[in-house]
């Protein structure tokens, strides 16, 4: 079985609203119809698209509730992924078991009135439930994202001060972040000249598209490659102070596992 749950954040009419994520949305429902094979009823999509009493709005207890339908009745050989395009935020953290003192959160189209999603319901809704076999990706086009499913990384050694288990049930996680959880995301028109997207989300699928068969180690090469070479054209073409002010450089990509493999050999499968 292959199931993906799709998050688009708008914010709309807010001072803090933003443009590209539905269109990040939708860029990543082709992505997975087209290049692995998910179908239409096992993609389930919340926007501000349905409007605000729906179902499918990403309301905090919308996505609460999609989390749960991503991993239910999840069995070995499944594939699942867990994609959200908004705003994240950080928070301090009361339990002893962020490094860095600070929980990474999603925010919801409501956050203000009904509050964030932290990294530690995430991780106890659909990273503990995965079971030996099953691989859950989760594709976070965020600021502050970069532990967002607190996994126990082999990689920047993101082990719970509290000791706490964040592991999973023997499955496999794998997050890909748009930063780290000190760094802003970018939501831009500089890939398409007009539409705006997450600059992650945009990268992310132009390289899977354009390179078959790609690992994880080579995706993340040439992701960062292209980031590299926008930010320097942007650089040299935008003023210094209005690069400061109002054009945000773009972060590299991170990318965190629940358990360690060869990211040169292992093939980017969603």
């Amino acid at each position: 079985m292959k199931r993906a749950l799709l998050c688009g954040v708008t914010y709309r009419d807010k001072t803090y609203s933003l443009k590209g994520t539905v269109n990040d949305v939708k860029r990543m429902k082709v992505l997975l119809m087209q290049r692995f094979g998910y179908r239409r009823d096992c993609i389930r999509i919340l926007t501000e698209e349905t409007g605000s009493e729906s179902d499918f709005s990403p309301t905090k207890k919308n996505i609460q509730e999609s989390l749960k339908w991503l991993v239910e009745g999840s069995e070995s050989g499944d594939s699942l992924v867990f994609y959200f395009s908004g705003h994240g935020l950080r928070q301090p953290d009361f339990n002893d078991d962020e490094k860095d003192g600070f929980d990474e959160t999603i925010c919801p189209v409501d956050f203000m009135q009904e509050g964030m999603i932290l990294d530690n319901e995430i991780n106890s809704t659909i990273v503990r439930p995965l079971k030996k076999g099953i691989t859950l990706h989760a594709i976070v086009d965020a600021c502050h994202s970069g532990t967002v499913l607190d996994l126990e990384d082999i990689w920047i050694d993101n082990k719970p001060p509290s000791k706490a288990d964040k592991s999973t049930s023997g499955g496999l996680a794998i997050c890909l972040s748009a930063c780290g959880d000190d760094e802003m995301a970018s939501d831009t028109s500089a890939f398409t000249g007009k539409d705006m997207t997450g600059a992650m989300t945009f990268i992310l699928i132009h390289v899977v598209e354009n390179v078959p068969e790609i690992t994880y180690g080579s995706l993340l090469d040439q992701m960062h490659e292209v980031i590299e070479q926008v930010n320097y054209k942007r650089c040299l073409t935008v003023p210094c102070l209005r690069i400061l002010l109002g054009h945000r450089k773009i972060e590299n990509p991170m990318l965190s596992s629940s358990q360690e493999f060869p990211v040169y050999s292992k093939k980017f499968l969603l």
